[in-house]
């Protein structure tokens, strides 16, 4: 009962988050007259106080020691934070200047992207109704250009920067609050001293608009933290295809917003592009989950071979009163299960 119980508070958590992220278009335009850069300035300084706060309440320090000496994954962190940089910065100014729907198919394709930097960067080999969804997304992406007159920059630049995003992540391997606090950190100066010269020259709108104003740029830590902390809380509770199915959520509100709410134009084309989209990320979800399901039956089948083997090989034992030689060709049930694909790892994009 308790493991179903941590099950749905995973879930909820997972849920919530991807909800967040995918209503926060709601967000961005409340920050008017407020640039892009400037938010994303806000949101750089207030996501580090509020991380630290995060921190200082779990009482996890130790990491930063760690990281401080290992120059390779500070490294890394530098370009985590550049790439996030550009991810957080664009997507603020295409929200706020009416390219939300553009925007959400950047997260759309963002699985595609990163399955091709895998091919590409990785050498991963990819099965065959993956390289037709790849296929498809590019279809798309041509469809696409056609009804914008023009190749989907935005959402290109959107994926390509947070698939990187996610690859430097793989490396660095630290959690999310934790690389969160060290990349925000590497930007908290630049962001800090952006903020202080816009004072120092007049141009900035913290006090400027009011009270309420400078509360609303405060919040984007909370706004920041806040879905990281409840997608850290999913990710140890559910297994890891559940939340790549989650990840749907977030463009799908982002595109529904841009569709009803901010009444963006939708001609024919692009929903034909929209629809590619979708059906490549259809046959991805459909390949990942018949793959993880094949690789449980496998672990299983090899879990009961593996517990088999010291029954049949007893008999033998008695029968020539000498005890039964080492089974070094059958692989022990730890052997098996860990030879064998593990679905948890196979990733629903």
């Amino acid at each position: 009962m308790k493991g179903k119980n941590e099950q749905r508070a995973g879930l909820l958590y997972g849920i919530g988050a991807y909800a967040m992220w995918g209503l926060v278009p709601l967000f961005w335009p409340l920050l008017k007259p407020s640039g892009a850069i400037e938010i994303l300035a806000h949101r750089m300084v207030w996501s580090l106080g509020v991380v630290a706060v995060a921190l200082l309440a779990v009482r996890r320090w130790a990491w930063i020691g760690e990281l401080v000496r290992d120059r390779r994954k500070l490294g890394l962190i530098a370009v985590a934070a550049a790439t996030i940089t550009v991810n957080w910065g664009l997507y603020i100014w295409a929200v706020n200047n009416g390219q939300v729907v553009e925007a959400s198919l950047g997260y759309f394709i963002n699985p595609l992207v990163t399955i091709a930097m895998g091919v590409l960067l990785l050498g991963e080999r990819l099965r065959p109704v993956q390289w037709t969804a790849v296929a498809t997304g590019l279809a798309a992406v041509l469809v696409l250009a056609i009804g914008y007159g023009r190749p989907p920059w935005i959402s290109l630049v959107l994926a390509f920067s947070f698939a990187t995003y996610g690859l430097v992540k793989k490396k660095v391997n630290m959690g999310g609050l934790e690389s969160l606090a060290a990349e925000t950190a590497v930007l908290f100066v630049p962001a800090l001293g952006f903020l202080l010269w816009l004072a120092a020259t007049g141009r900035s709108t913290f006090t400027a608009g009011g009270a309420g104003h400078g509360f609303l740029l405060a919040a984007t830590g909370i706004v920041t933290a806040v879905p990281l902390i409840c997608f850290g809380a999913a990710a140890i509770r559910v297994p890891l295809s559940t939340l790549g199915l989650l990840q749907y959520l977030a463009p799908v509100f982002q595109f529904g917003l841009g569709v009803l709410y901010f009444k963006e134009s939708m001609p024919p084309e692009r929903w034909a592009g929209f629809a590619l989209v979708w059906l490549a990320l259809s046959l991805l979800t459909w390949d990942a989950l018949r793959t993880a399901r094949n690789n449980r039956a496998l672990a299983v089948k090899l879990l009961a071979t593996a517990a088999a083997a010291p029954a049949t090989a007893t008999p033998a034992a008695e029968t020539t009163g000498t005890a039964a030689p080492p089974t070094t060709g059958t692989p022990s049930a730890g052997t098996a299960l860990s030879d064998a694909p593990d679905p948890t790892q196979e990733k629903v994009t």
